[in-house]
C-alpha cells in the first residue's frame, strides 16, 4: 500500500514564487542556491517600517508615543540598496515620519486600552493537501471578529480591490481563525505614505475561493517537482514566464528570456520621488 504523501508547506510567499517556475525553482529547489542580485533599497524601507512597528507594540504602554515610533525606525535602519549616505537619509526621515504620522492616527482606535490579538504573529491551519502558514503585521479584534492588518509602505496606493484579491491576506485570516478559534473575515492594507487604508470583508465562499487557488497552485507546484525529479529538464518543467517585471527579479541576469524583455534597474528604482522631488 502506497504511503499518503506529505501535506505540502504552503506560505504566501512560497506559492506567489510560482507566478514564475524558474524563479520558483532558483529560490526553493536549486542546491547550492544561485546568487541573488543585490539589495533594494523599497525593502530597505519596508524593513524598517515594520521592524519600528513591531517593536513599539511591544513597549509598555506609557513609552508608545508617535515620536518613539519615529525612533524606532531611526534606530532599525538600514542603508542597503541605496544610491548614498544623502539618499538613504532623506528617506530614513520619510519613513520615520510615516510611522510618527500613522501612530497618530492610530492612538483613537486603542483609546480603551485594548491590545491587538497579535502581533507579527505566526497563525498556521491544514486541509487534506496543504500544511498553510505565515505571519500575519498584526491581527486586531473588533467587535467580536478577528481583523487581518498588513502594513504596506510601496508607492501605489491601494483600494479594496488590492486587500479582495490578496491571497496572502485571505490565507492569514484563515489561518487565524484556526489558530486563534475566532471568526475572521475582515483583511486591511495599511498604507504607511497616505495612511489610507484598504479594507475588504470575506465571505466563506470568497475565503473558499482563494484557498482553491492555493491549493491548485500547491498541485502545480507538487507536479513540476516530481516530474523534475523523475529527471526531467528543469528548463521545461519550470519554465520561465517573462514579463515586464521581470525587471524586479533577484534572478533577472541568470534568465535570459526575462533580461531581453526587461531593463535593469536602480536598486533604489522602487523608491518613487521624495515630497519636493521634480521627475
Amino acid at each position: 500500500m502506497a504511503l499518503p504523501r506529505r501535506l505540502f508547506a504552503a506560505t504566501p510567499s512560497k506559492l506567489a514564487a510560482f507566478d514564475c517556475p524558474r524563479r520558483y525553482r532558483m529560490t526553493y529547489l536549486d542546491r547550492p542556491a544561485p546568487p541573488r542580485g543585490g539589495p533594494w533599497a523599497h525593502n530597505s524601507v519596508g524593513a524598517a517600517v515594520h521592524v519600528a512597528l513591531a517593536r513599539w507594540r511591544r513597549l509598555e504602554v506609557e513609552h508608545r508615543t508617535p515620536e518613539v515610533g519615529a525612533s524606532l525606525v531611526r534606530r532599525h535602519w538600514q542603508s542597503d540598496g541605496f544610491a548614498g549616505a544623502d539618499q538613504s537619509e532623506a528617506w530614513r526621515e520619510l519613513a520615520a515620519e510615516w510611522v510618527r504620522a500613522y501612530l497618530v492616527d492610530e492612538a483613537g482606535r486603542w483609546a480603551d486600552g485594548a491590545e491587538p490579538r497579535g502581533v507579527e504573529r505566526t497563525v498556521a491551519t491544514r486541509t487534506s493537501t496543504l500544511a498553510i502558514s505565515g505571519r500575519a503585521d498584526r491581527i486586531d479584534e473588533r467587535d467580536g471578529e478577528l481583523v487581518i492588518v498588513d502594513y504596506k509602505t510601496g508607492r501605489s496606493k491601494l483600494d479594496s480591490g488590492d486587500a479582495r484579491g490578496s491571497m496572502a491576506l485571505a490565507l492569514y485570516a484563515i489561518a487565524a481563525e484556526r489558530t486563534l478559534r475566532q471568526r475572521c473575515r475582515r483583511v486591511e492594507l495599511h498604507h504607511l505614505p497616505t495612511g489610507e487604508v484598504a479594507a475588504f470583508d470575506h465571505t466563506d465562499e470568497s475565503l473558499d475561493q482563494h484557498l482553491g487557488r492555493a491549493g491548485e497552485t500547491a498541485l502545480d507546484i507538487i507536479v513540476a517537482t516530481d516530474t523534475l525529479a523523475a529527471g526531467a529538464d528543469a528548463d521545461e518543467v519550470f519554465a520561465p514566464h517573462p514579463g515586464s517585471s521581470c525587471g524586479w527579479c533577484d534572478f533577472r541576469r541568470l534568465c535570459p528570456e526575462g533580461s531581453a524583455v526587461s531593463q535593469s534597474r536602480n536598486s533604489w528604482a522602487g523608491l518613487g520621488e521624495l515630497p519636493g522631488e521634480r521627475g
